[in-house]
């Protein structure tokens, strides 16, 4: 290694890398773990990356994958960087010293419903987790049709493949960036903890991570063969082509992707089960797909069997998650007692179900009941059973709650989806954070969750203590945070025997 006030070189077998000192965190960006997936290697499990010859900057994020932007208004409320290029499946590192020995390594898999987002946005910026100590990694992986269009050709995951080869290719190569390759913790959210979900699962995915956490995803989000088989049939019908892979890859990428966006629009507005099968209550129609091989089974039903057993585990979610998709779009105030009371028993939820939910909520809409009973199915009772899964088998589990609600929309966006991200990352100052939190959220929180999150990566051990079956003890996370032993315990058990 050399060092200067501008730039750090370190060596790994592919070749040299530049990257760029800034206040005593070195960073490396756009470093391809895999080949560029297009040509002949479209819709192809991940191949390796070239090695270079001479010095390769790695000073700016690389391409992005292939992918729409968000719908309105989501696209201005979650604005996501768009790259040109092919060399997209490329990887971003925060290093205190590339120097050091054994330094804990975390690697993050964004959200993004399978559809959208990318390791380059702004407030998944590592330099705080390099100054308390860690390494950070920030990865790309395919989305959308590219990541997961299953036809039963013996190809499937792709997205799920590329996140594994990251692993590979930070097990093989952290060591150059002062990193521990035995102590790796992955942390996602939304669609990146469900990836971590199915990552516990993955019988290949083994031994490559010793820790992981999952912020607002857990082991429920995969659909069966049948269901994406459909899928891809009816991405086929859209694009005009035979429902096969080579047709497919023909058609160009741009007209894919808008078959995708009208798919995915269609299955949101008219979700009909007969059609639609899981994807009418995931509504992600490109998501994991149960394959019997990569993806044995549904992740939480591994999970409950032992497949995550010796791994380290936090996980979470925010309080009002489902208000992020209800409140900015208006849709929270036109849901009547009609519809509520028809997605009560859409949920198999018991007849005394909204009685009690309003209990807990005096005066809220119905608009608000659905978005408290909409962000327990989705979101809270899918981590109580990873949680419950995972200690059962006497993993190491620790389990958390974001419930800082967020001023804005007039106070009622709330604690909402992807609000804890900042907090996280220790980026209340990045661009994006205030789109969720906010002009001046209070740093105290961000103080407290970055350091739980980084004493997780180093120990195990995020400050509180493990999750118990029968107290379900849940650090909450507030301007007064503590734990809170078996929080909205009545409504969860609402849920037994039905998610």
């Amino acid at each position: 290694m050399s060092l200067s006030t501008t730039d750090v070189l370190v060596e790994i077998p592919q070749g040299r890398l530049r990257g760029a000192l800034t206040d005593g965190v070195a960073s490396f960006k756009g470093i391809p773990y895999a080949a560029a997936p297009f040509g002949a290697n479209r819709f192809k499990a991940p191949q390796p990356a070239a090695a270079w010859q001479g010095i390769r900057n790695a000073l700016a994020f690389g391409p992005t994958v292939p992918k729409p932007p968000y719908f309105p208004p989501f696209d201005a409320i979650l604005p996501e960087p768009v790259i040109e290029g092919e060399e997209c499946l490329n990887l971003n590192i925060w290093t205190p010293d590339p120097a050091a020995k054994g330094l804990p390594v975390m690697v993050w898999i964004h959200g993004g419903a399978f559809a959208n987002g990318t390791g380059a946005a702004p407030n998944y910026d590592g330099h705080r987790f390099a100054r308390d100590g860690v390494v950070l990694v920030t990865i790309n992986y395919r989305l959308g049709v590219d990541g997961f269009l299953f036809l039963g050709d013996g190809v499937s995951n792709l997205g799920l493949l590329d996140q594994i080869a990251a692993l590979v290719w930070v097990r093989d190569n952290i060591g150059a960036f002062g990193g521990d390759k035995n102590n790796v913790t992955i942390f996602g959210e939304s669609a990146g903890g469900m990836s971590v979900g199915s990552l516990l699962s993955m019988p290949r995915a083994k031994g490559l991570f010793k820790r992981a956490i999952a912020q607002s995803g857990a082991g429920h989000h995969a659909i069966s063969a049948a269901t994406a088989s459909k899928v891809g049939g009816y991405l086929a019908e859209v694009l005009g082509v035979p429902a096969d892979r080579a047709a497919i890859a023909e058609v160009p990428i741009t007209k894919v992707y808008e078959a995708q966006v009208a798919l995915s629009a269609e299955a949101f507005m008219v979700p009909d089960p007969v059609k639609w099968g899981e994807v009418a209550a995931n509504l992600m129609p490109f998501e994991p797909v149960i394959d019997g091989d990569l993806l044995p089974a549904m992740p939480i039903a591994r999970i409950a069997a032992g497949a995550s057993a010796g791994v380290d585990l936090m996980l979470g979610t925010n309080r009002e998650e489902q208000r992020l998709f209800m409140v900015p779009s208006g849709a929270i105030d036109h849901i009547d007692e009609n519809v509520l009371g028809m997605a009560a028993v859409g949920y198999r939820l018991p007849a005394d179900a909204i009685k009690v939910y309003s209990a807990a909520r005096p005066g809220a809409t119905p608009g608000e009941l659905l978005a408290a009973i909409s962000t327990d199915w989705f979101f809270r009772i899918p981590a109580v059973r990873l949680a419950e899964g995972h200690s059962g088998n006497g993993g190491s589990t620790h389990v958390y709650e974001m419930a800082w609600r967020s001023p804005l929309f007039g106070g009622r966006l709330g604690a909402c989806h992807a609000l804890e991200i900042g907090f996280v990352f220790d980026t209340l100052d990045a661009d994006w954070t205030d789109r969720l939190a906010g002009s001046n959220p209070p740093q105290s929180i961000a103080n407290e969750m970055h350091r739980a999150w980084v004493a997780f990566a180093r120990t195990g051990d995020p400050g509180w203590k493990t999750y118990n079956a029968d107290r379900r003890n849940v650090m909450r996370f507030d301007t007064t945070s503590g734990v809170v032993d078996d929080p909205d315990g009545e409504e969860r058990r609402l849920w037994e025997g039905i998610r």
